[in-house]
């Protein structure tokens, strides 16, 4: 008996529809390409080599870079940073103060590591590219004035892989808040170790002043001028310095009133019969200071309070802002948007001619500050020659030209006259 059985038989699949391309050729090379994908005909190598396709884009640059700073200037005129670390140190410090504090910060080369210098509202900001310039800075300042200094550090940006972070340190400088030639109300545990009417002296230093700090009675700027009428010397001398007792009138008063003042003072040596003195007015004035009202409520001390304080001697015949034949550097600092207002502007140029003053009239003060020889004016020759004088300037103190150094243009200073 035989039977049939279905077989399994093997059923062929569709075969699979391949793409079809267009294969042409370089029109330069005769290679085969992809007529689909191809450019103008041409494989990839032939196309590089007759078309640029940076055409139109700048390829080139010119790059300016500070010598001083080692920034790079952008388009927009401001030069960039490429440190990832700085440090920026805040200085709040009464105007003229920081004038001198300029002088010795030249005069030392304290400045030369800053990448910038610039005006802020309250003060002025060092900056610097790493940590270690500024605290060399902050030392600087600490030795050769009265600072109180804050530190602090700001987290900028931080690598989650590596862990490396970056930090902006601050060191927030306050010099002490008082100005040569301000007066000052001692706290009385200080009074004890300086008596200004028997030239005693004392020092305070720094840690000792911030533990109980105290401000100015009244600045430079409220001096009065005074006349004396006659001057004795009754006490000790200490260098440049003799006691004397002083009888003054305000110059404000004579042709007004016979109103006179007697004070005890250190310039016994300097002051005679008509000469000009500038102090301040104790008698009748009103101080808001707790230092003096606690002199004032005091048995020991309240009955040693004078009229009359005299600071220094005045040439009123000595004209401002004359032509010096010396100047000193000033640093260059960028003012940013912060230019100062009118009525500003003439309170620092007075300030500054202030200071002028001080160096010439003080030689211990003169000595931290570096003087150059002021250039003299080529004149054109078409110009007429004019003779001019300086009346009544050989009466003050002169500055010795033997004191004066030779200038040198500098990139990171200033002039100032």
């Amino acid at each position: 008996m035989s039977m049939d059985l279905d077989m399994p038989m093997p059923i062929a699949g569709a075969a699979p529809t391949q793409a079809v391309t267009a294969t042409i050729l370089c029109a330069d090379c005769g290679a085969p390409i992809d007529g689909m994908t191809a450019i103008d005909a041409k494989c990839y190598d032939c196309f590089k080599l007759t078309k640029d396709i940076s055409q139109g884009i700048q390829r080139e640059a010119t790059l300016h870079f500070c010598r001083d700073c080692d920034r790079w200037l952008q388009r927009e005129s401001t030069h960039c940073s490429y440190h990832r670390n700085f440090a920026q140190i805040l200085t709040e410090y009464p105007k003229r103060t920081f004038l001198f504090l300029e002088q010795l910060i030249l005069k030392h080369g304290a400045h030369r590591d800053t990448i910038n210098i610039k005006e802020a509202k309250d003060g002025i900001d060092f900056y610097y590219s790493a940590r270690n310039q500024a605290e060399k800075f902050v030392d600087f300042l600490t030795s050769v004035v009265p600072v109180r200094v804050k530190k602090s550090s700001e987290l900028i940006s931080q690598d989650s892989h590596t862990a490396k972070k970056s930090f902006k340190f601050t060191f927030s400088v306050e010099l002490i808040p008082i100005c040569k030639d301000d007066l000052v109300a001692l706290p009385i545990s200080f009074a004890k170790q300086a008596d200004p009417s028997t030239l005693q002296t004392a020092d305070i230093s720094a840690p000792v002043y911030w533990r109980a700090p105290f401000g100015a009675l009244a600045e430079a700027k409220d001096l009065v001028e005074f006349i004396v009428m006659d001057c004795d010397l009754v006490g000790p001398t200490r260098g440049k310095w003799v006691l004397a007792e002083v009888e003054v009138a305000r110059a404000s008063d004579l042709g007004t009133n016979n109103k006179t003042y007697w004070a005890r003072t250190h310039l016994g040596g300097l002051l005679h019969a008509g000469d000009s003195v500038m102090g301040y007015m104790l008698s009748g004035t009103i101080f808001n200071n707790p230092e003096f009202e606690a002199i004032e409520q005091s048995h020991t001390y309240s009955s040693r309070i004078p009229d009359v304080v005299l600071v220094k001697k005045h040439f009123p015949n000595r004209r401002r802002n004359r032509k010096r034949q010396w100047k000193v550097k000033r640093m260059a600092k960028d003012e940013g948007e912060l230019l100062p207002k009118k009525a500003d502007q003439e309170r620092m140029d007075r300030e500054f001619e202030q200071f002028l003053q001080d160096i010439e009239q003080d030689e211990e003060f003169r000595a931290g500050v570096q003087l150059y020889k002021q250039p003299k004016r080529q004149p054109h020759p078409d110009e007429m020659s004019v003779a001019t004088t300086d009346d009544g300037d050989e009466d003050g103190p002169q500055v010795n030209m033997d004191e004066l150094l030779d200038d040198f243009d500098e990139l990171t200073m200033e002039d100032g006259e």
